[in-house]
């Protein structure tokens, strides 16, 4: 698929089919995350793929919506700033790494026909105990991962035109 049909493609799913995640398919997605760039090539990431119906019920305190516990897979992405690369002036790349990484999971999982949506509104503590995290390990990010059913809420013609997103040589220039 040519990258902007991919990424025309790609939408929050908030509706999920029972039907299980194939492992190739879910590997796949996760090969494209291991694929991640990363400041320094650090890789200061890593994910917790929770399949097992128990611990999915159990995050409903993590992030209490029907559709995401509906939803076969869910995919946790967490960074260890210990491991990260930070810049002269301390700014610490790793959520941003994170943030790729799940970028990477997203296209992925729409290239190979499943859903996803990022969520960030989700209680971290809770997250730390239901998924043993520890303390000193920043819980970034979560998506449900599975067969979408249903149609999309946002479609590319409810996003902003480009004039509005992007200046030319300095900030707030819009003339070519």
């Amino acid at each position: 698929m040519e990258f902007i049909n991919l990424a025309q493609k790609r939408y929050s799913v908030r509706s999920y089919s029972d039907q299980p995640v194939d492992d190739a398919k879910l590997m796949e997605v996760l090969n494209a995350a291991r694929f991640a760039p990363t400041a320094c090539n650090y890789q200061p990431f890593f994910l917790i793929v929770i399949r097992d119906l128990a611990i999915r019920r159990q995050c409903a305190t993590v992030y209490n919506r029907p559709w995401f516990l509906n939803a076969p897979v869910m995919i946790v992405a967490c960074c260890d700033h210990s491991q990260s690369w930070h810049r002269s002036d301390g700014k610490d790349y790793g959520e941003i790494d994170v943030a790729i990484v799940m970028d990477h999971i997203t296209l992925a999982a729409a290239d190979v026909g499943l859903g996803t949506c990022w969520i960030g509104n989700f209680d971290v503590f809770e997250a730390r105990k239901v998924l043993k995290i520890p303390a000193e390990i920043s819980v970034v990010a979560l998506t449900p991962l599975g067969y979408p059913s249903g149609q999309p809420l946002v479609t590319s013609k409810s996003r902003k035109p480009l004039e509005q997103l992007v200046f030319w040589d300095h900030y707030g220039n819009i003339n070519k």
